[in-house]
């Protein structure tokens, strides 16, 4: 029987950035947006807290962006600074690569097994899920899963008995599936 387990985000990953004002290197985002209109061009911009010393600054989303380019619900969210469409920027690589940002899932995430009926299972066949982007090892999947240490989950792949397609110790962001032979 396969089993489905899904990664969900549980709050806004922080941001990784150094600030200027405090040197420190994370940022929580507001939830807020700059949105500053120039005649027919746009400049939209997401605000960051330091966590350190409260100072604010810029995550640039659109540069000099015609207006009408904008679809009107895109521009309503903006305009209400909406926390689903926060979420949904901070995940989009081509934002992150264009402000040399990466984020710091730590904390921000949950698995949800789906009960723990899998548990007592000779053989379990199990897929994953992933509700976000989030960057996660697989064996910590299996050891959280489980209820086992990533060093006995370690051991299972190198015995053979947890295989997958995927390198299960290498970071992932997209759904896999992976079988556990007890």
């Amino acid at each position: 029987m396969l089993n489905t387990w899904v990664v969900i985000p549980t709050c806004l990953p922080m941001v990784r950035r150094r600030c200027h004002t405090c040197a420190s290197g994370r940022f929580q985002a507001s939830g807020k947006f700059r949105v500053n209109a120039h005649h027919k061009l746009i400049d939209v911009w997401l605000l960051l807290l330091c966590t350190g010393c409260g100072e604010t600054v810029k995550l640039s989303v659109l540069e000099r962006v015609r207006v009408r380019s904008v679809r009107p619900e895109v521009l309503d969210r903006l305009h209400d600074n909406d926390l689903g469409l926060t979420a949904e920027l901070l995940q989009d690589p081509g934002v992150l690569r264009r402000n040399r940002v990466t984020l710091d899932w730590a904390g921000a995430w949950r698995l949800d097994t789906g009960g723990s009926g899998h548990l007592d299972e000779e053989v379990a066949d199990v897929s994953v899920r992933f509700a976000a982007r989030v960057p996660v090892r697989p064996v910590r999947l299996v050891a959280d899963g489980f209820g086992l240490t990533r060093g006995e989950a370690e051991r299972l792949v190198a015995e053979g008995k947890l295989v997958s397609a995927v390198r299960l110790g290498s970071r992932l962001r997209g759904d896999f599936t992976f079988t556990l032979k007890r």
